[in-house]
């Protein structure tokens, strides 16, 4: 029998939402919002030209943006965000070619018992690089990101990069392919979720997200590999990875949930 996660347990992520491009703005397209009313009905009222708050910046600058912190900052919601918990978040614009047919903004909270990182990482000369990143509490860890650079292959960005798909790590701690295990293991940090996020202009992007023993990512993700589909399966996507917030089987395939 599945078991359900703690509803004490709280996520590090707690709000996502997508921006879509309507004429010159970008206008709400659905989001979780969870228990924080407040925070979702500001962002229903609200929306965003070119190079405005931070889905507009993304948009803009067509690339990952860490926002570390809302206070004083070019967030336009902040009193709600402080209201909700939100303490950082992250644009990712989703382009076809050079047309921008989404921004997802991931908020996330942590606090004295909750604990996680935001990291993008760039292409340089052949590695990726840090190009910004929210770490909290973390700044051992943050110190040592700044030093490190992945080849293609490398670490959690550079298998990301490698393969062009997100990628889940668990026991960071323990290495396993994560680079910076010992400095990870000191801090806390135990699970990585790893993200492609292709620019039109080809530059190479890897978001990652880290989360502490105690502190999951989210209550539910899932990874499809789509590229299935060209090996026996036509037109059916395959579930390979994922996070849910019950043990046991990640999905029940007669219940379809």
């Amino acid at each position: 029998m599945d078991t359900l996660m703690d509803p004490a347990v709280r996520t590090f992520v707690e709000v996502m939402e997508i921006w879509v491009p309507e004429g010159d703005r970008l206008v709400p397209g659905g989001g979780h919002y969870g228990s924080r009313s407040a925070f979702a009905e500001a962002s229903r009222k609200t929306s965003f030209a070119r190079g405005e708050g931070l889905p507009g910046k993304a948009w803009a600058e067509e690339r990952p943006i860490v926002l570390k912190t809302f206070e004083g900052s070019y967030f336009q919601r902040t009193e709600a965000a402080a209201e909700a918990g939100l303490t950082s978040a992250v644009a990712i614009p989703v382009f076809a070619g050079r047309t921008l047919k989404a921004v997802l903004v991931v908020l996330c909270s942590d606090d004295a018992d909750r604990f996680g990182a935001i990291e993008v990482w760039a292409e340089n000369a052949g590695t990726l690089t840090l190009d910004d990143g929210y770490y909290g509490a973390a700044r051992q860890f943050e110190e040592i990101s700044q030093r490190t650079t992945f080849k293609r292959g490398q670490g959690l960005p550079g298998s990301v990069w490698s393969s062009k798909t997100p990628i889940l790590m668990r026991d960071l701690g323990q290495g396993y392919g994560f680079m910076r295990s010992e400095s990870a293991g000191r801090v806390g940090l135990n699970t990585g979720l790893g993200l492609p996020v292709p620019t039109p202009d080809g530059t190479i992007y890897a978001l990652t997200l880290l989360t502490a023993s105690g502190t999951p990512i989210a209550r539910r993700f899932e990874i499809w590999d789509a590229r299935a589909a060209k090996v026996g399966a036509p037109g059916k996507a395959v579930l390979t990875d994922g996070i849910c917030d019950r043990t046991g089987p990640l999905w029940d395939f007669e219940t379809d949930r």
